[in-house]
């Protein structure tokens, strides 16, 4: 990975060395961040002593220049460093925000300069297409034959769209039935130029979709349950958070354990036990439960056919059932195995 690194740094400093007043090469290392922070218009400018608009001028001027030079092959550095992104982003589906290309290329975490020579060599290379960030794309790129700026985004604006309508998260497949890429792959690198999409646990879906993007606490336990798709205790809830994808999953037992008991989302069903209120649960004691049950049923239930229905909505013991029946202030013993609800009659 470091020769990649060295090649990239090559390509760099051969393209800059194309331009030759000092004064128009720090415009470029500026604007893009080569050194250091990304610098506006207003900041150069006042380093430089020139206006604005001059700064915007020369920026443009240069990059066309550079374009040019690229183009003819007289940067001999870049063809290495174009082979190496190229090789990268069709690896990973022909395009890729600039963050997860740079760590890629460079096998670990990248630096802003280093993510910023990469923008800077894709947005001079015919190869290669720039997609720039704003407040619906992220910073990306892309191999040119997947098409120029606009298009690109307009395939990512296709695929949000999609999502939109189906008014829920998707996985690939089922956004692959309704586009036409060589390989789901591609679907996945292009939805993620989207700032207004989020991915989990293989779903595809709007970023303020909790389920795709979880931001509190009750929403990563909601996308636990329903990922393991049955009760679990606070405990092993506590542990999946830990375990998981989120971005945010330092929390505490207790903060899970207080969100279990705040949320009407969440259904106790034993000791330490919830369940999701979606999955046919309701609140209550094993009191409330059986007086349920008992007037969904309006006839007297035996104590056999007590426990089965308790058990489908409560994880407790029999025994724990069986003392719930004895309230004689609830319940009245019909025969010698059956129960009624007592009668509210005078």
């Amino acid at each position: 990975m470091e020769q990649n690194a060295d090649i990239i740094a090559r390509a760099i400093n051969g393209s800059l060395q194309i331009i030759e007043q000092d004064r128009e090469r720090q415009i470029v290392e500026k604007r893009f961040g080569l050194k250091g922070q990304k610098e506006t218009l207003e900041q150069i400018g006042e380093t430089l002593s020139v206006t604005r608009e001059r700064v915007r001028q020369l920026e443009k001027v240069i990059l066309v220049r550079l374009r040019v030079a690229a183009r003819e092959g007289k940067i001999p550095e870049l063809a290495q460093a174009e082979k190496i992104i190229i090789r990268n982003l069709a690896e990973i589906g022909r395009v890729a925000r600039v963050n997860s290309l740079a760590d890629k290329i460079y096998g670990r975490s990248t630096t802003n300069p280093e993510k910023a020579g990469l923008t800077f060599l894709g947005d001079i290379s015919s190869a290669l297409t720039v997609v720039s960030e704003n407040d619906k794309y992220n910073s990306a790129i892309a191999i040119s034959d997947a098409g120029d700026e606009k298009q690109i985004r307009a395939k990512v604006d296709e695929i949000v769209s999609i999502i939109k309508s189906n008014k829920a998260p998707m996985t690939l497949d089922e956004l692959d039935m309704k586009l036409s890429y060589e390989h789901p792959s591609q679907i996945s690198a292009t939805a993620s130029v989207s700032k207004l999409l989020s991915t989990l646990n293989g779903l595809w879906g709007l970023s303020k979709w909790p389920t795709v993007n979880p931001k509190n606490i009750r929403d990563k336990i909601y996308v636990i349950l329903e990922t393991k798709k049955q009760p679990m205790h606070f405990n092993d809830i506590a542990t999946a958070i830990a375990e998981s994808n989120f971005k945010r999953k330092n929390v505490t037992t207790q903060a899970i354990h207080n969100e279990l008991i705040k949320d009407p989302r969440f259904v106790l069903i034993g000791r330490g036990i919830y369940a999701l209120d979606t999955w046919g649960y309701k609140k209550g004691t094993v009191s409330d439960i059986i007086i349920g049950i008992l007037k969904s049923y309006d006839r007297p239930l035996s104590r056999e056919e007590i426990v089965a229905e308790v058990l489908k909505s409560r994880k407790v013991k029999e025994t724990t059932i069986l003392l719930n029946l004895q309230n004689k202030k609830l319940f009245e013993r019909v025969d010698k195995n059956s129960y009624r609800l007592v009668s509210t009659k005078n």
